[in-house]
Formats: C-alpha cells, structure tokens, sequence
C-alpha cells in the first residue's frame, strides 16, 4: 500500500511538471511582455547632474519606487522587465540628496559626462490667418448671390448709428409716457 501511494504521488508530480513546461514551450502561443516598477533608461540618466533639485529630478525621473521615511536623503527606482517568457531583466538605481540637491547616483546606470542634445520630437504647424470679417452664414450667402448689400458694411454702419438711434427710441418712449399720463 505504501509503495503504491508513493509510486502515485511520484507519477502525479511528474506530470504536473512535464505539463508546465509543454504549455510554456508551445509553438505559436503568444506571451505578454511584463515590465514593472518605474522605466529606467540610460537617456534618464545623462539628463541628471550634481545640485539638481529634487523637482527637476522628478521631472526626469518620475517618482521613485522606494521613498523611505527613514531615508529621506536617498529615492530608489526599480524596473523589472520580462519579455516574452524570457528570465527576468531586473535594473536598480538609487539617488542620493543632500537637502533637496542630488549628490550622487549608484545602481545599474551612470550618468555620461557629455552635455545632453536631446532632439525634439515635436512639430510646428502654421495655421493660416483666419477672415474673421464676415461670418459662416455671410460667406454661405454671399455665394448664392443675394442682392443685399454687404451686412458686414451695414453691421458697421448700424452700429455707428445705434446711440442715435437709442436716443431717438428713449425720446420717443418718454413722450408715450406723457402722452398716457395726459390721457388720465
């Protein structure tokens, strides 16, 4: 009964084993690339110099993985990588502050002595000046050939008489006035 049991047991972890690498190693199954923690790379780092201030260094960096209570002088950033199934690529660096200005960096990386030219990846565009003269229905209008005059010229001219003309309404609505308070 014993050798029975352990020949079971045996058999039974053999083949758990033996399915685990047949279906990691299947042909054509695809798997997901895995990345986590803060993405480190060398272009980060040549961007960090002596004395910067802990807000530029998070501008560039991010904010780091491990930021200790304890340890407020040093910020570490962790990035793990697997690609594919592959082993595990794990990257470390650490970054050291006196006060609020960085004084030294250790770990996987290190920052390059030669001054950064980063190109832009940014494009300009130039925006052609827009008519703002007449509006969207003026310019829809003015194709079909309406016989009216410009309305942007009469706009303007309506609004150099517009006092005048309020004037001559608050005349008019004063004399209403008195000519109903006459009537009573």
């Amino acid at each position: 009964m014993k050798k029975s049991t352990f020949l079971l047991a045996a058999v039974t972890s053999l083949s758990i084993n033996a399915c685990s690498t047949i279906l990691t190693n299947l042909p054509g199954v695809y798997t997901l690339d895995i990345e986590q923690g803060n993405i480190i790379d060398q272009s980060m780092i040549n961007q960090l110099r002596p004395n910067m201030t802990k807000r530029q260094v998070l501008y560039i960096m991010g904010s780091p993985m491990l930021s200790d209570a304890f340890h407020e002088k040093r910020w570490d950033y962790l990035y793990s990588e697997q690609p594919g199934g592959e082993d595990r690529v794990q990257k470390r660096v650490s970054l050291f502050f006196n006060g609020d200005n960085l004084m030294g960096v250790q770990g996987d990386f290190r920052p390059s002595s030669m001054p950064v030219a980063k190109e832009s990846t940014e494009t300009s565009v130039d925006v052609p000046k827009r008519d703002l003269e007449r509006s969207m229905w003026e310019k829809i209008s003015g194709l079909f050939g309406s016989d009216e005059p410009d309305t942007f010229a009469r706009r303007n001219n309506q609004n150099a008489t517009e006092p005048k003309e309020a004037a001559s309404s608050a005349e008019k609505g004063k004399e209403l006035v008195e000519e109903d308070a006459d009537k009573q």
